[in-house]
């Protein structure tokens, strides 16, 4: 078996998610929203998909180095692969991201399991079949019945108990909202969705690294107060120093990195620093499953948590094969948006939860997507 060809679909569906001047996704008018899928052919026949940003997985990305790599090998080889398209990013001049490399090792992943016939995360080592998920909720933002005051945020944390969470993150507000970011507003709406969800709920929160040590102690000792489960992203991760310094301060543990490049690498770093009490990392962003995995094994020899950031069927599928995380991370959840409605490329949720606040693992081979080919193929803008 061999890997014949490395094709890139770029497709349009529908979506109600905007996205605001600095990057936060918020609910929107119902528009036509750009992704790609990169299908990963073999000799015999074999496929394996992966989904991705259009502007991730460029026709130079594929051309320079993907194609460079992969073309003539056997798949199954993930390991050689995924270390020879990482030593070329020295000299791709910033071309070659890790999201773009985490895009090519899921679909990998995703060929083996389905020309094996086994789910991806029982290909990798299954550890359980049901993750329980903790809901993670939009940045706060300016919309009457939204998430624009403490109030709105314990109402919304309410229907989310109802819905079955047990655990919830919270994501507050952030520029451009006009008052953001503001400490006083950041601890009052913990402090009120504390109180509407009672001591029973895991909550966690989000800071989004727009805080000075001092604003990042200063809601620390609120949270520790309010028996918050964790406190993450709160700083610039690039200064790993500051997080030393604040994880000396705060008994709440301390959550990350979560966007720090560096894969593995930078994340040995922060373990060895005592910058984080719990780590992190996400598929996309570490650069696929391959380095997802040594980060929670890394954190495993040193009987440390690892928490996967974000959602998705590959982040799924890391939760269920590692023992040393408790949650999967389901959102991001708004008010005026419906998670459980299936995007148009898909024929079923990925991430299925259940009454009980449990997602649900997939029994078919691969990541376990069931892709509307029909729908994508209607909706094609381009392919090369």
């Amino acid at each position: 078996m061999k890997i014949e060809t490395v094709r890139v679909t770029e497709f349009s569906y529908p979506s109600r998610r905007a996205t605001d001047a600095a990057g936060h996704s918020h609910p929107g008018p119902l528009t036509q929203a750009r992704l790609a899928m990169m299908t990963i052919t073999t000799d015999d026949g074999h496929q394996g998909h992966a989904f991705g940003p259009c502007e991730v997985i460029r026709p130079h990305v594929l051309d320079a180095f993907v194609r460079k790599v992969l073309i003539g090998r056997h798949p199954y080889m993930r390991e050689a692969l995924w270390d020879e398209l990482e030593h070329w990013q020295r000299g791709s001049a910033g071309q070659l991201t890790d999201r773009a490399l985490a895009v090519v090792d899921q679909a990998l992943w995703d060929l083996a399991g389905r020309a094996l016939g086994v789910p991806v995360w029982q290909l990798i080592g299954g550890w359980r079949d049901k993750v329980p998920a903790y809901g993670s909720t939009m940045c706060g933002d300016e919309l009457k019945g939204g998430l624009s005051t403490p109030d709105e945020y314990a109402e919304f944390a309410c229907k989310l108990v109802a819905r079955g969470y047990k655990a919830i993150k919270l994501h507050t507000w952030m520029p451009p909202v006009a008052f953001a970011p503001s400490v006083a507003m950041d601890i009052k709406a913990c402090a009120a969705v504390r109180e509407a969800v009672g001591p029973d709920i895991a909550l966690m929160l989000d800071g989004y690294h727009n805080y000075s040590r001092m604003d990042a102690l200063t809601i620390g000792r609120a949270l520790e107060k309010l028996q918050f489960t964790w406190f993450e992203e709160m700083m610039n991760e690039q200064s790993m120093a500051s997080y030393v310094w604040l994880a000396g301060q705060l008994d709440i543990p301390i959550l990350g990195p979560e966007s720090l490049s560096g894969k593995h690498y930078a994340r040995a770093e922060w373990v060895k620093a005592g910058a984080s009490d719990i780590l992190r990392a996400g598929v996309p962003g570490v650069g696929g499953i391959t380095p997802t995995l040594k980060v929670a094994h890394l954190a495993e020899s040193f009987g440390m948590d690892c928490e996967v950031h974000g959602n998705g069927a590959a982040n799924l599928a890391v939760c269920a094969a590692i023992r040393n995380g408790r949650w999967y991370e389901r959102g991001l959840l708004h008010p005026f948006l419906d998670y459980d409605e299936v995007p148009a490329y898909l024929r079923r949720l990925a991430d299925p939860m259940d009454a009980d606040g449990f997602v649900h693992l997939s029994q078919a081979p691969g990541l376990g997507e069931d892709i509307d080919f029909d729908h994508i193929a209607a909706h094609t803008l381009r392919e090369f």
